[in-house]
């Protein structure tokens, strides 16, 4: 993990990822849970994400909320991100979405994408 990175967000995958990314304009850590997550992976994060803004993206499916309730028990500091019903999925839900739900959770997105490109 890069020094500079202080905010990290955790995706369900790596479609989420790739549809997250490009929207961000600063330096952001994305980890991806795959689906699930171990308790060891949790033990870990919670060492490395001490002292960091932590963010939670997943989708507003039934495994998304399952994993969701997941983190929030383990990252009670985290704050969490909610995309509209809508699209249920983070890597279906539109950029210009995106980018207004993160920069409401102050993390800094290039512009563009607020403005419906």
């Amino acid at each position: 993990m890069s020094n500079e990175t202080e905010k990290i967000i955790i995706v369900e995958g790596l479609s989420d990822k790739k549809n997250v990314l490009p929207i961000i304009n600063e330096p952001v850590q994305i980890v991806c849970t795959n689906g699930t997550i171990s308790h060891e992976k949790l033990d870990e994060w919670s060492e490395t994400f001490f002292d960091l803004d932590l963010y939670i993206l997943v989708d507003e499916d039934r495994s998304g909320i399952q994993l969701r309730k997941q983190l929030i028990r383990e990252f009670p500091f985290a704050t969490n991100i909610h995309i509209s019903r809508d699209y249920k999925e983070v890597a279906c839900a539109p950029k210009k979405h995106l980018a207004q739900i993160l920069a409401q959770a102050n993390i800094d997105v290039f512009p563009e994408y607020l403005s419906g490109v």
